[in-house]
């Protein structure tokens, strides 16, 4: 299925879905969270007996992360950096020890309450998809990357006006991205294979939410193509 018939909500499914018209001058990719408290976790018989129901459950987002996003982040990198693009990196990340400075969607029982103090190991970006150079990366104690950073501020400020967005997880720090992004009058593109979710029907949920709204779900071939850079 091409990316104008993908992903329709009921709001859109008769819409015409105009086609992309992206300036590479113009246009940024930005990688979400994929840190190493995300990707890194010891081996099932590592794990207590109780505890391996839970590690089976998140078996296909490790995989995927592995096998599919991680790969094609790494070529979206490798394609903005080559052709001398911007590119911008956020992570979760506490300014203090005890994170203090976390805001209330990241101390809320549960998934989301990681202490992530910014110089420790697990808040790292993981090495395939690190930044390099100048790139800029944003650290966050919010799910948006522009919410109580100045990346707003200092993608205007290079003239971007289209966001590429790869990263995790789709159907939080991405969604919530993406939203305020679109609220701030950027054009975003989401990269379908280059995001996951804790499971495949929340990720495929919130890009059918998301799409033709504040974004346009693509897949990194579908983009590279939209650019005139051969996927490759």
């Amino acid at each position: 299925m091409d990316w104008k018939n993908a992903y329709r909500s009921l709001y859109y499914l008769d819409a015409e879905i105009p086609d992309i018209d992206l300036d590479p001058a113009h246009t940024a990719l930005l990688v979400i969270d994929i840190q190493n408290t995300y990707i890194e976790r010891p081996s099932r018989d590592a794990v207590p007996e109780g505890e391996r129901h839970a590690w089976d459950l998140w078996t296909p987002f490790h995989t995927r992360m592995r096998d599919v996003v991680i790969p094609n982040t790494r070529r979206l990198l490798d394609a903005f950096r080559a052709r001398g693009a911007d590119v911008f990196h956020a992570r979760i990340a506490c300014l203090t020890p005890e994170g203090r400075d976390r805001s209330l969607s990241q101390r809320r029982p549960g998934f989301n309450n990681l202490l992530l103090p910014k110089d420790e190991h697990a808040s790292q970006i993981v090495p395939a998809v690190a930044p390099v150079g100048s790139e800029v990366v944003v650290t966050k104690t919010t799910d948006s990357a522009l919410t109580g950073t100045n990346l707003r501020l200092v993608m205007q400020n290079m003239a971007v006006r289209h966001v590429v967005v790869a990263g995790i997880f789709t159907d939080q720090c991405v969604a919530s991205t993406v939203r305020s992004l679109a609220d701030e009058s950027f054009d975003v593109i989401v990269i379908d294979d280059a995001c996951a979710a804790a499971s495949q029907s929340l990720h495929e949920q919130e890009l059918t939410i998301l799409n033709n709204i504040y974004c346009q779900v693509m897949s990194v071939d579908d983009v590279l193509g939209e650019f005139g850079w051969s996927p490759r």
